[in-house]
């Protein structure tokens, strides 16, 4: 938990992952650094794992982990399997081309509605090697017409009402498309991983990024995400608590207040998958509609 100015912020990271060490040099992560770097030094309160892969028997990596500290890790995983799953992982960047409006996404996302599967997290953006940003084969020959794309996104969206589409990275380098798409379709939402780090490097580009999801969607539908152990959440957290809408900016898009950030930062997470937000960390909009129906309210206490 964050707490500064006598504001207690409840911290829900949306998009955290579990390495495994590669050739490539990834840093090992180990149960101990990912507990202190989330929990002891980074303020969060839960963490959603969103696996990058299976291990060969098929288990996400983290899983281990939510056994370990109840209450502290969800697995968002793969694939739709009946149990306790509250959220699956898709990515738009399949080599075959495949976009959400292909039939076998269709398939796969009326498995997680069978299963009560209702939180999706779509992968889309930053372009990789050998995908390229238009969707155009990639320098190495593979098909990659889907690249990081959320095309179809509306049209599943519509499809299936009772789902929740978090799209991660909030599809940066296409962001009006999102927009568009967000603005009609009350089931989409939006994941801050790797757009939050523009809040120091460039933050009049952090602010028109915040600015333009809080004018096409709301503060209800965007979501905290630290794409931790590549980023982590303590700076961000920090940084996102302290920042202030430009004066030049406050015109069009309006202020961040308090109330706007502890949803993001949180409570809009807590309220997909369910969890128990600690009494203090609301927003001053319960607490007043709260202290309105006790005023109003004809039972004894």
């Amino acid at each position: 938990m964050y707490e500064k100015d006598g504001e207690r912020y409840f911290i829900v990271d949306g998009h955290v992952h579990f390495w495994k060490p590669t050739e490539d040099g990834f840093r090992r992560q180990n149960e101990e650094t990912i507990v202190h770097d989330l929990f002891e030094t980074g303020y969060v309160d839960h963490a959603i794992f969103q696996p990058a892969t299976a291990d060969p028997e098929g288990v996400a990596p983290g899983s281990a982990l939510t056994e370990r500290y109840p209450g502290r890790f969800t697995v968002a995983g793969l694939e739709p399997v009946a149990g306790n799953l509250k959220g699956v992982k898709l990515v738009t960047t399949e080599l075959a081309g495949r976009q959400l409006s292909d039939p076998c996404s269709y398939r796969f996302l009326e498995k997680c509605q069978e299963f009560g599967i209702r939180n999706i997290h779509l992968h889309t953006d930053p372009s990789l090697r050998p995908l390229d940003r238009d969707g155009t084969e990639g320098a190495d020959g593979a098909d990659a017409s889907a690249a990081f794309d959320a095309a179809g996104l509306d049209e599943v969206a519509a499809a299936f009402p009772d789902l929740r589409f978090i799209v991660e990275h909030v599809g940066l380098a296409r962001l009006q498309d999102f927009c568009w798409i967000a603005t009609q379709e009350p089931n989409v939402y939006a994941g801050l991983a790797l757009a939050l780090p523009a809040i120091l490097t460039r933050p009049r580009q952090f602010a028109e990024i915040i600015g333009e999801l809080l004018y096409w969607m709301d503060e209800n539908r965007i979501t905290f995400a630290s794409d931790y152990g590549l980023q982590h959440p303590k700076w961000l957290i920090e940084s996102f608590v302290d920042f202030e809408m430009p004066e030049d900016f406050q015109d069009e898009y309006g202020e961040l207040t308090t109330d706007v950030k502890k949803k993001i930062l949180g409570l809009n997470a807590a309220r997909l998958y369910d969890l128990e937000v600690p009494d203090g960390c609301g927003t001053s909009e319960a607490a007043a509609e709260s202290d309105e129906i006790g005023a109003n309210s004809k039972v004894p206490v």
